[in-house]
């Protein structure tokens, strides 16, 4: 399942670079190239603004799990209720990795669209 989410994320961005790419480089006028280009670039300052904010919240994430750790090692409970602690701590761990490399995705197709639409301006 985690292979299929990093597959359908990565087929978005790459659908998305597809159709910027071709919409840019069929139209036939410098003026509809450049609005189309800058109104593509707004669009993808959005979403990197957003992505940006997920590392803030994964960067809490990651506060809460080491804190949890920490207060887990103090205290010894029982071991079926440390051990569910322990699994809950590590699952929540690898949903942070995988969303922060998912992040780190999209901010790179992010980037080859800027660079698509800054070179669509620039030349005529």
């Amino acid at each position: 399942m985690i292979f299929l989410s990093f597959a359908y994320r990565f087929l978005v961005n790459f659908t998305f670079l597809a159709m910027v790419y071709f919409s840019l480089n069929f139209m036939e006028k410098y003026q509809h190239r450049a609005i189309v280009a800058i109104l593509v670039l707004v669009y993808s300052a959005m979403r990197a603004a957003s992505t940006l904010r997920s590392f803030y919240f994964f960067q809490k994430v990651e506060r809460l799990e080491t804190e949890a750790r920490r207060l887990q090692s103090l205290t010894h409970q029982g071991t079926g209720e440390a051990g569910t602690r322990k699994q809950l701590v590590a699952e929540t761990a690898k949903l942070r990795h995988d969303g922060e490399l998912k992040s780190y995705m999209d901010l790179f197709f992010l980037a080859l669209i800027v660079l698509l639409c800054a070179v669509k301006i620039v030349t005529q």
